[in-house]
């Protein structure tokens, strides 16, 4: 098995290899994801909001170009900064705002909340409070995809900070020992929380690490949507006929602090407004589909999403709190 760790080139636009209206919905729900996390963040500070925040913007071409290559029935698992893999995967944005507002009519009847979001039913399996809490779970995934024969594939997505946790090492080595479909999407966004990768990572390459374990290991630009969804579209097929595991090491930048509060004294306000400038996912996206879709065509995507997002927080506001009498309904499993 080839194990080598390729080095692609971004930036480059795919985008003429698609349908117009494939490439409008493609950037509808990075739109979405950007305008759900912008208004979470003033929500936020009134103080409605239970429990920690984090937010995805300026990953949203990961989440979205991963999943563009994904059937509804394939598995995912998040993590604690899960909105966006949540909205690319299919999970609804109203009944996802209820559950962060802590709602009845919530996916997960408002006692999840931002950290713990689920809809099997789009094949989420969760987002994941322990940091490097996915990759172990996708190894069950898609051992049951191989045990079924369903052709099914399982996808983590882990940050740069749960790339060091030695249950990741093992779902690694497992999901090569038994060969199974799934793929681990490593998002380095630089910042373990507040500890650089450049530090925290020992031999500052995760995807040459995760190499070293016998997978074929890839990094892209992940502010790059067509670079995003090349790399995922050559892991999922090979997973999804028989090839067995894979890894691919997405690059981002995350425009918010590692939780709502955190002060980022980490990165000047002069560094923020660097990465906002060259390194927007949705100005890159634009950038690429120059020629290929009207701007206002996007600005329409762009105000459209705002006004989903906007109905939604009013509507969650309105919503009912679950009932007392449902406290440990849904929460253990009875066999």
């Amino acid at each position: 098995m080839s194990t080598t760790t390729k080095r692609r080139s971004t930036r480059k636009s795919g985008a003429a290899a698609f349908p117009v209206e494939e490439l409008k919905d493609a950037y509808r729900r990075m739109s979405e994801i950007r305008a759900f996390e912008d208004r979470l963040h003033l929500e936020n500070m009134t103080g409605d909001i239970p429990g920690f925040i984090h937010l995805y913007a300026g990953e949203e071409a990961i989440a979205v170009g991963v999943c563009d290559n994904l059937r509804p029935t394939d598995i995912i698992a998040s993590t604690h900064r899960g909105h966006g893999h949540c909205l690319a995967k299919g999970c609804g944005i109203r009944p996802m705002m209820c559950e962060i507002f802590g709602r009845d009519e919530g996916l997960c009847r408002g006692k999840g909340g931002s950290m713990h979001i689920a809809d099997l039913s789009v094949g989420m399996l969760g987002a994941n409070g322990i940091v490097g809490g996915g990759p172990p779970l996708i190894i069950g995934a898609g051992l049951s995809a191989k045990v079924l024969g369903n052709g099914g594939v399982g996808v983590s997505f882990t940050g740069d900070g749960g790339s060091n946790q030695g249950l990741t090492f093992e779902a690694l080595n497992m999901a090569v020992v038994l060969q199974l479909p799934v793929v681990f999407v490593f998002e380095n966004n630089g910042m373990g929380e507040a500890t650089g990768a450049a530090f925290a990572v020992g031999s500052g390459d995760v995807a040459g690490r995760a190499a070293g374990f016998g997978l074929p290991a890839t990094v892209v630009d992940g502010t790059d949507y067509f670079a995003v969804r090349e790399a995922a579209a050559e892991a999922v097929q090979r997973a999804r006929e028989g090839g067995g595991p894979s890894v691919i090491e997405a690059s981002a930048i995350r425009f918010y602090g590692h939780f709502e509060g955190d002060a980022g004294l980490y990165r000047t306000p002069e560094q923020l407004q660097t990465y906002k400038d060259e390194r927007d996912p949705l100005k890159i996206f634009r950038e690429n589909t120059e020629g290929v879709i009207d701007p206002s065509e996007l600005d329409a995507i762009d105000e459209a999403a705002t006004t989903e997002v906007d109905e939604a927080v009013a509507y969650a506001r309105a919503a009912e709190w679950p009932a007392p009498s449902q406290v440990l309904t849904d929460v253990y499993k009875t066999y």
